[in-house]
This record gives structure tokens, sequence and C-alpha cells, in this order.
């Protein structure tokens, strides 16, 4: 079997494959604080839940956008799992050609996430990430990274406007039956779900169009697919009028598939 181990701002996310499929996934708080001991115990517990023992686990492949957990997480791999992991960086294969001016600036959960597209969906394709930051991201059909747009995330957003306007109350992120609010509550929820739902098909529309206006890609606009993923996916994809696709382990499916390009000759699939 193998975890794919995701590592995010503010989430970690866990899965299990076995013959391709992923047969158990989980997630915890991402803590820069937490020792190699509690980690590895953590994952020795959630494999337990899941019916597995550390012997199921015969290859841990992982990817992240925090450093300074590595530490801890590649020490809690090695001695609780007996496993050396493999760790999505410069001189991994991916095949993915990176045309950022500065490549070591493009996060490895990009890359990760342009090889799962690219394989599930082709290319060209624009990917939303809907995490910390809400990112999107253009792949060209030819494998090419482009490049994106970073911006603020649903959640820091709602928590900047809750802690600055102090007669505004905290509320469930979730879309209320109407668009024009008749209480607090609905006002914050319908700003928050459809203002993001704006915003993503604003820049989705604004990215398509300059994909074919600079000859970036050899398709109209109309066959440049959108697949979002993150937390928040599910609620924005349900209303926008871009995202065709939503898939919330997009990251593991393609830490799945680099695993499988970097295998040694030979190397059986567990």
């Amino acid at each position: 079997m193998l975890l794919t181990i995701d590592v995010g701002n503010t989430s970690t996310n866990f899965g299990i494959y076995q013959d391709r499929s992923l047969c158990a996934n989980w997630h915890m708080g991402t803590n820069q604080e937490r020792t190699s001991d509690e980690t590895g115990i953590m994952i020795v517990q959630f494999l337990h839940q899941a019916g597995l023992s550390v012997k199921d686990i015969h290859h841990v492949i992982l990817c992240t956008v925090v450093p300074p957990v590595m530490h801890s997480l590649l020490n809690a791999i090695r001695k609780y799992l007996g496993r050396e992991p493999v760790l999505v960086e410069p001189g991994v294969r991916t095949g993915i050609n990176i045309r950022y001016e500065n490549p070591r600036e493009v996060g490895a959960d990009k890359i990760v996430n342009a090889v799962a597209a690219l394989k599930l969906y082709g290319g060209p394709v624009i990917i939303v990430d809907f995490g910390t930051a809400t990112t999107f991201c253009a792949i060209s059909e030819r494998n090419d990274y482009l490049g994106g747009v970073i911006c603020p995330g649903i959640k820091i957003s709602a928590e900047a406007l809750f802690e600055k306007a102090s007669k505004l109350t905290r509320v469930e992120i979730a879309k209320p039956r109407h668009i024009i609010g008749r209480t607090m509550v609905t006002s914050i929820q319908s700003g928050l779900v459809h203002g993001f739902v704006g915003q993503v098909d604003h820049i989705v529309k604004m990215m398509k169009a300059e994909l074919v206006a600079d000859r970036l890609i050899s398709v109209p606009e109309a066959e440049i697919r959108v697949v979002a993923t993150g937390g928040m996916a599910r609620l924005i994809g349900a209303e926008s009028a871009t995202i065709r696709e939503v898939n919330s382990v997009l990251t593991l499916e393609g830490l799945l598939i680099i695993h499988e390009m970097n295998r040694e000759p030979g190397e059986k699939a567990k």
C-alpha cells in the first residue's frame, strides 16, 4: 500500500492507496509545534481506525508548502513506519514544464495538482484550489505550468471581516436561501459565498481569454477545462458557472501518479 501525504498551511491530508484505489483518507491540523512522536502516534492510530497496520504501508510520498514541519514529519515516518518517504521536490519526475520566471516559487502542491488534472481530465486546464489561499493555476495541453493567481482564501477572508468589524458575528460558511440576506447571518453568508463565486468566475474568464489571446494554448476557450479542489470546492463549485469538475482528493491522486512515475524499473505497485 502507498501512503500519500499533502501538508498544507491549515491541514495535512493523508490517503492510503491499494492497487491505485483510494481506500482510506483523513485530515489533521497542520501544527509546526507537533513532535515527531506525536505525529507518528497519530498516523498509527489513523491506520488502526482504518483496519490497517504499519506493516501494510510499503511506500510513502509527500508534498508540503510548510517546510518547518518536515523534520518532525520525516522522522515520524522513518521511526513509526520504517519507510523512507519520497518528497516531491526538484529532481523528482513529474512531467511538468514550469514556465514560471522562478520555478522554485511554485509550490509543490500546485505541481502535484497539475499532474493529477492533466492525467484525469486532460489539458489545457485551470485548477482552482480552495485552501488557506485560493489559487488559480493554468496548465497547457503541452504540460506547461504557465502561472496563475493567488487570492486570500474564504476562511481567512471571513476571519479578517469578523476581527475588524466588531458588530459582526462569526457564521458558518454556507449558502443562504436568498442572495438578499434578511438577517446579519444570512447577509454575511451571502457575501462570502456569492462573493467568492463571482471572484472565481471573473478570474477564470479572464485567464481563459488571456491564454487564447497570447497563444499560450492552441484550443478555443470552450475547451479549457476548469477543475476545483480543496475544502470549499464543492460549495463554490456548485454555484460557479465556470467550474466543471470538483475533485476533493486531487492532490492525493497527483501524489499517486508521481509515485508511479518515479518507481524503480521492475518495482511493482502495492
